[in-house]
């Protein structure tokens, strides 16, 4: 795993991180060289892309076979002559795994170079191509049709319009340019769309830009987990409370057959768009989108909006509610730079507190709450377990199933029995990619897409009668 660096981190927060990842509780488990080689591990395996790219597969429209194969042969329009097998997953069925082959370490560099931003870098791991949009610097020879090598700026140091760049950069991929670098960078009007067509990116994932639309739907693992926990069933008002882009929404719309109210809210109304534009695709009718911030969420007004409309709503007036908090995203993978300073990293817990008291709130006596996010940090996650339990007495921490990543982490001060019932995904237990993909059987594939996933935190509870 030593092609990419690893993470880069400013001192202050790697310093944070350190002290959670070796905290008395863990270390006395572990023991101090095991904590150190965890997080040394956790801090590379942040910098890689997961092992496999997953899609969940819309099945109100089309059977998981059917697209399967129609996934199969778009892959080989893609990547012509190479063998890349695709599993579903054993628990979560509506799951579709593909392995990411990678990294290819002997790929020809050129001459003719582009540097891109640090997310359109990790979007291309990722399998995306480069849009205009992402280009900071260019070759001043480069035209359409060149082979270009891609480079992702990690330092956020390159100028654009830079004809060449001589900072810290990493080696991304290659690939076709389709637009000159005058296009790119005119000043007058600039043209938009694809600027670089990957076709050796260094890892070798396929592209989901506008392929098999309505059928399947580009998900992280995790994310696909968390609505089966939340197991919405048909007939029930379910609640979103931090709902964009729509992936989890739709998909527990789809796993209530679409039959009930979904309602989704975010407070930002070009997300809302998205979520509808999801919906849209995916031909789902059971859900409302409302541009809301979730913090003020509930109604003390009994004249007021209530059941079947629009927020605020009484309390007590949801069967279920998943609450993916905002967080600080240190889970996201891949991703070769975390902007954040301490100051913004421990700035979500208060913000995770409101939304959560919100929740509980709103939720039914005998409802179901899931609390998630896309984070490591104990203070966002098992600490605001501890605190949740703490706080509200009604609320009782729940076994979930599926239950196919860790326990939660050590540290907070939870008992055994307690983070057994938790779910982490850690990308420190990642592994190193020396197995022939195409010797993997269906579980096997799956075991290694569980192990090797985006960091990710799961928390269930129901709301005491």
């Amino acid at each position: 795993m030593s092609f990419f660096p690893k993470i880069l981190l400013r001192k202050e927060v790697e310093d944070y991180l350190r002290t959670v990842f070796l905290n008395k509780e863990l270390v006395a488990t572990l023991g101090a060289d095991d904590a150190e080689r965890r997080f040394e591990r956790l801090q590379s395996h942040l910098s890689h892309p997961p092992s496999f790219t997953t899609v969940r597969v819309n099945t109100l429209l089309t059977s998981v076979e059917h697209a399967k194969q129609l996934l199969g042969e778009e892959i080989q329009k893609q990547f012509p002559g190479v063998i890349i097998p695709i599993y579903q997953h054993p628990k979560l069925n509506d799951l579709l795994l593909i392995p990411v082959i990678g990294p290819r370490k002997t790929l020809q560099r050129h001459s003719v170079q582009a540097v891109v931003g640090a997310q359109c870098g990790n979007a291309v791991l990722r399998g995306a191509h480069v849009y205009s949009a992402g280009i900071l610097s260019a070759s001043k020879w480069m035209k359409v049709g060149d082979h270009v090598s891609v480079y992702s700026d990690i330092e956020g140091k390159c100028r654009r319009g830079a004809t060449e760049f001589d900072g810290t950069k990493v080696f991304v991929g290659n690939g076709i340019s389709e637009l000159s670098r005058s296009e790119i960078f005119c000043s007058n009007s600039p043209i938009k769309g694809k600027g670089i067509r990957m076709t050796e990116p260094v890892y070798l994932s396929p592209s989901f830009d506008n392929v098999l639309p309505g059928n399947i739907f580009l998900q992280n693992l995790p994310s696909a987990v968390v609505s089966h926990v939340l197991n919405p069933q048909p007939g029930e008002r379910v609640l979103d409370m931090c709902a964009a882009p729509g992936g989890k929404t739709t998909h527990i719309a789809s796993l209530m057959s679409d039959q009930g109210e979904v309602i989704a809210l975010d407070k930002i109304a070009s997300k809302i768009e998205k979520i509808t534009q999801n919906a849209s695709v995916l031909q789902l009718n059971s859900i409302q989108a409302y541009c809301f911030n979730s913090t003020k969420a509930v109604s003390c007004d009994t004249g007021g909006s209530g059941q079947g409309t629009g927020p605020p709503f009484l309390p007590e007036s949801f069967d279920r509610i998943l609450l993916d908090a905002p967080c600080s995203g240190m889970g996201q993978r891949p991703s070769m730079v975390c902007p954040l300073s301490l100051k913004e990293l421990v700035s979500y817990p208060a913000l995770q507190r409101k939304l959560f008291s919100t929740a509980v709130e709103l939720l039914k006596p005998g409802g179901t709450l899931v609390y998630s996010t896309c984070t490591i940090t104990l203070s966002e996650n098992e600490e605001q377990v501890a605190w949740a339990l703490r706080i509200f007495p009604c609320l009782q921490l729940q076994a979930q199933e599926p239950h196919i990543g860790g326990e939660g982490m050590r540290g907070a001060g939870l008992s055994p029995y307690q983070l057994k019932l938790l779910q982490r995904f850690d990308p420190s237990s990642a592994v190193l990619r020396d197995v022939d993909i195409n010797d993997l059987s269906c579980e096997d594939g799956a075991l290694l897409a569980n192990a090797d996933t985006i960091g990710f935190f799961i928390a269930k509870f129901l709301k005491k009668v």
